[in-house]
């Protein structure tokens, strides 16, 4: 049975290798009850033409990337502070090679202010103990024998306690450091001393010791990290502040780490990601970086983990597995409050109708109001629409502006006359999928630290039309996986689950009216375009996070009221107001902080 397991393990792991190098721009955690819909997804990547030789040729392509972006020698400066780190590392039967390896890549750091603590954690392996008898002689190297084996978490905090730095950095036994990774957490450190965790970007190593699947990470994403914890390695943290909360906790162990910076982050804010591949993390059939359903137990004791951050921080919510990937869901709790849908148009009726209807029809939200603003309508069926409408429905209220075409404007005018404390700003080409997704909304804009809130936008192919807008993409900003199919998780599941976004489309915007407000609402010099990332933007410098339900679908036909820019007049209108933002922004729209350029 033992052999039989090995041979599925090892099958598995190589087809997990094919789909990522064949299909670049999606990761797949699989679980168990989601092997066959995968396996289906891996047979028809295939059919579309995947090889092997896409196994070869992707993975030179990243190794030729990490050699120029990441490997290059650099001119080594010296820090007017030089913390001493250390490198906490539990150690249980690994090979010799690997252990060798992951410790000889921090030897060879450039910044050389560190120690090294190993716990063996009562290895059974001769090989692994015959490795660290070798190293013990080495002045920079601490190592402790444990008499019983106590788990991760109990031989972390076993050197925790022989720890002497100002921050420990958290490695495994089997991974490996870039020759530069120490001294980059430094040189961080030296940017901002109140830093109390650092973290970088990592990629995978195979059983050979080929790097692949480079993660590259967003800045400091606390929805996102709600999710999964995508911090992960490399990590250093600030010793006192580890110490303050007691360490790891052995009933999380899988997910330690995770509960770890769960609990960190209740006592700061004062994290930096640095943007660049620091830790190769080593990947095999039996290990979490190849596949989280090999330790059940670490799944399960992340969703305790984020369980109890609930109860500490005093947020009524549910956690929820997520069906499609290895991630989780929050169902945040509130107290049903008055949502003010706001839904501007112009005729064309019929798109009205099926937005109107989804509302009412397939929506398990009750306490909204609409308010349709009617922007220069001039049908009689729209006006005989209006009278049949709200005869039937009590809570809708019709907003004429006759005035130009002003997208910003009238959002604001109908934000004046609304009710509600919560505000979904709508367009009328728009159609209900998912009858929950109102009651997510409000739970998300209802969090203190949340501003903007959208949602995974869908054409009628169901192929995706909006998943989040990243700056300086295709331009000022531009919306990313667009056409992918609604069935893919994405890279590093972003389709899949909540994920923090620089903005998300105004077709369906979720804000609480306090916030709309504080921050001054829509720019009316914007008429047409960029509005909407304009006033994620402004709700990002009031220092709010804008998030992107991405689990959660609906329909967009989108531009079909007013078309598409394709007349000159209209061209020139949208450069004006590209020039406008850019002006207005600068460099803030050259770099986003959610989402890495390396991927575009």
């Amino acid at each position: 049975m033992n052999k039989i397991k090995q041979k599925f393990a090892k099958f598995f792991y190589l087809m997990k290798k094919s789909i990522y190098f064949a299909w670049h721009r999606h990761h797949f955690l699989i679980p168990p009850s989601a092997f066959k819909k995968y396996l289906e997804s891996f047979l028809k990547v295939l059919r579309r033409g995947g090889t092997v030789a896409n196994l070869i040729d992707n993975q030179k392509a990243y190794l030729a990337w990490l050699e120029k972006n990441n490997q290059q020698k650099i001119k080594i400066k010296k820090f007017n502070y030089n913390p001493l780190l250390s490198a906490i590392i539990p150690v249980y039967n690994v090979k010799k090679e690997y252990l060798e390896e992951c410790l000889d890549s921090i030897l060879k750091q450039s910044y050389q202010n560190f120690e090294i603590i190993l716990v063996d954690d009562n290895s059974t392996n001769q090989e692994t103990l015959k490795t660290l008898k070798s190293y013990e002689s080495n002045s920079k190297i601490k190592i402790k024998y444990r008499k019983t084996n106590g788990m991760i978490s109990v031989a972390s905090n076993d050197g925790l306690k022989l720890a002497k730095g100002e921050f420990v950095v958290l490695v495994d036994n089997d991974d490996k450091l870039d020759q530069n990774a120490f001294y980059y957490l430094v040189e961080a450190l030296n940017t901002n001393k109140n830093l109390d965790l650092v973290y970088t970007d990592e990629d995978k190593m195979d059983l050979n010791g080929n790097y692949y699947e480079p993660h590259f990470k967003p800045d400091y994403s606390p929805d996102t990290l709600m999710g999964m914890n995508y911090i992960c390695h490399l990590t250093c943290l600030r010793t006192s502040l580890v110490l303050k909360i007691g360490g790891f906790r052995k009933e999380y162990d899988g997910a330690q780490d995770y509960d770890l910076f769960l609990r960190i982050l209740d006592l700061t804010k004062n994290i930096y990601h640095i943007s660049r591949i620091l830790y190769h993390w080593r990947e095999s059939p039996t290990s979490t970086s190849f596949y989280l359903g090999n330790k059940s137990y670490a799944y399960l004791n992340g969703k305790k983990a984020l369980e109890d951050t609930l109860k500490r921080r005093g947020l009524k919510g549910e956690v929820l597995e997520n069906p499609t990937s290895s991630t989780y869901l929050i169902k945040y709790q509130h107290n049903n409050p008055l949502v003010s849908i706001i839904i501007p148009m112009k005729d064309k009726i019929n798109l009205t109708k099926t937005c109107l209807n989804s509302l009412y029809e397939k929506n398990n939200y009750q306490n909204f109001e609409i308010i349709l603003v009617d922007n220069n309508s001039s049908l009689e069926e729209t006006f005989n629409y209006f009278k049949e409408i709200k005869k039937i429905h009590k809570n809708i209220k019709i907003l004429t502006v006759k005035e130009e075409f002003n997208y910003s404007r009238l959002n604001n005018l109908a934000v004046k006359e609304a009710k509600g404390d919560y505000i979904l700003l709508l367009n009328n080409d728009t159609e209900v999928l998912d009858a929950d997704f109102l009651n997510q909304m409000v739970g998300y804009a209802s969090q203190e630290h949340v501003g903007c809130v959208g949602l995974k936008l869908l054409y009628k192919d169901k192929c995706v039309q909006h998943a989040g807008v990243v700056l300086g993409y295709g331009g000022v900003a531009g919306h990313v996986f667009v056409t992918s199919s609604n069935k893919d998780i994405g890279i590093f599941n972003r389709l899949s689950m909540p994920y923090n976004y620089s903005a998300v489309t105004a077709a369906c915007l979720m804000i609480k009216k306090s916030k709309y407000l504080e921050v001054g609402g829509f720019d009316e010099k914007l008429k047409v375009a960029l509005n909407d990332v304009d006033f994620n933007l402004k709700v990002l410098e009031k220092g709010y996070y804008n998030v992107c339900l991405n689990n959660v679908n609906m329909y967009h036909y989108e531009s079909k009221s007013r078309g598409y820019e394709v007349t000159k007049e209209k061209s020139e209108r949208f450069q004006k107001e590209q020039e406008y933002m850019k002006k207005k922004w600068g460099k803030v729209l050259e770099t986003d902080k959610y989402f890495s350029s390396n991927y575009f």
